[in-house]
């Protein structure tokens, strides 16, 4: 049970009518779900807008209710209305305060762009599990804490499920989490409010055009997630993509860059890449693994820079990314007779008429 006033900390208030001292036992923005003692955030949606049932919410004994427009029908109830600017940003808050910031609590590595996400996320969270480790991860495939499977439905929940998994996660002893960060989820406030201790970014391409409408509005909602990090975070990014220095910009966070071609902070160099693996050099170490391809090279060496970005020794990192086996499904090759790769189906980003 959370009081009203104290889950509204850092949101951005217009106006409050009704008392604020309410006790909140849940909160939800699905007045389907709404039980006595919800807080109801009325959210503007794609679809559809949670204003046109706020009046439903308030009927099933919602105490409290987070919107951007004052009801017409709230005169007639008891229940404490809170106007904000934007009540998707403001549940990202809420729903942090709720469950006691447990972002805060935990060393949180975000993973955006248009390819690599799953894949950096999760090796990222094999590694650090094979360091010794207690981590969770929240990612496209599935969710996981300290080895137990949680089915994923979005590649990034909705920022109550999202805290409520990070709570859960600080209850098991987790120290460390790893998870995707989409364009949609981070257009959308669903992370807005988290503190990240790492943010990676991996490349960007058009894509997701239905949602953002334009190129560029796709890339400023990538940006955001750099934008909003805190000073005390590390922004890592891929410099070879022509807009990794764009996402850095305007952040707070001290800045790591990665690369194959270009001068940088984490800067690989493939020797060998055939049909058994990859040996790359890795800031002067050499590294074999069975991992294959050159975007994985590009993977490996953001996750080694992730790695490092949280305090793993050089030689520790590598040691344990050598042993690292590829994301389960996400692709197949196709080689030739002496083992040289001469293409790959990379099932996550292939158009569903070729899978």
């Amino acid at each position: 049970m959370k009081l009203l006033r104290d889950i509204l900390y850092k949101v951005r208030l217009e106006q409050v009518q009704g008392a604020t001292d309410v006790a909140v036992l849940s909160i939800s923005f699905d007045s389907r779900s709404v039980t006595p003692g919800c807080l109801f955030v009325a959210i503007r949606g794609t679809q559809v807008d949670g204003h046109n049932y706020i009046q439903q919410a308030i009927d099933k004994g919602a105490v409290a209710v987070v919107c951007e427009t004052m009801p017409a029908t709230h005169e007639a109830s008891t229940c404490t209305v809170v106007v904000v600017k934007d009540a998707s940003e403001a549940l990202a808050f809420i729903a942090g305060n709720f469950y006691d910031n447990p972002s805060e609590k935990l060393q949180l590595v975000g993973v955006t762009g248009t390819n690599g996400k799953t894949t950096v996320a999760t090796l990222s969270y094999n590694l650090f599990r094979e360091l010794g480790y207690s981590c969770g991860l929240l990612s496209t495939v599935q969710n996981e804490i300290n080895g137990e499977v949680i089915p994923a439905t979005h590649t990034t929940p909705d920022a109550i499920q999202i805290n409520a998994l990070l709570a859960k996660m600080v209850v098991a002893g987790c120290t460390h989490c790893f998870m995707e960060a989409s364009s949609h989820a981070i257009h959308q406030h669903r992370v807005r409010a988290l503190d990240f201790n790492v943010a990676v970014f991996t490349n960007i391409t058009h894509d997701h055009l239905d949602y953002h409408e334009t190129f560029d509005n796709y890339i400023k909602a990538k940006k955001k997630l750099f934008d909003d990090l805190p000073a005390h975070a590390t922004a890592i990014v891929n410099i070879d993509d022509k807009r990794g220095m764009v996402m850095v910009q305007n952040t707070k966070a001290t800045v790591k860059t990665f690369s194959l071609k270009s001068l940088s902070d984490y800067k690989a160099s493939i020797l060998e890449n055939t049909f058994s693996g990859l040996i790359l050099n890795i800031n002067g170490h050499e590294l074999y693994t069975r991992i294959v391809g050159e975007f994985n090279a590009y993977n490996l060496l953001s996750i080694y820079a992730i790695a490092v970005s949280l305090g793993i020794d050089e030689v520790t990192a590598l040691t344990a990314l050598s042993k690292l086996d590829a994301a389960e499904g996400r692709f197949d090759y196709i080689v030739s007779a002496n083992e040289k790769i001469v293409g790959i189906v990379d099932y996550a980003h292939t158009p569903d008429a070729l899978k």
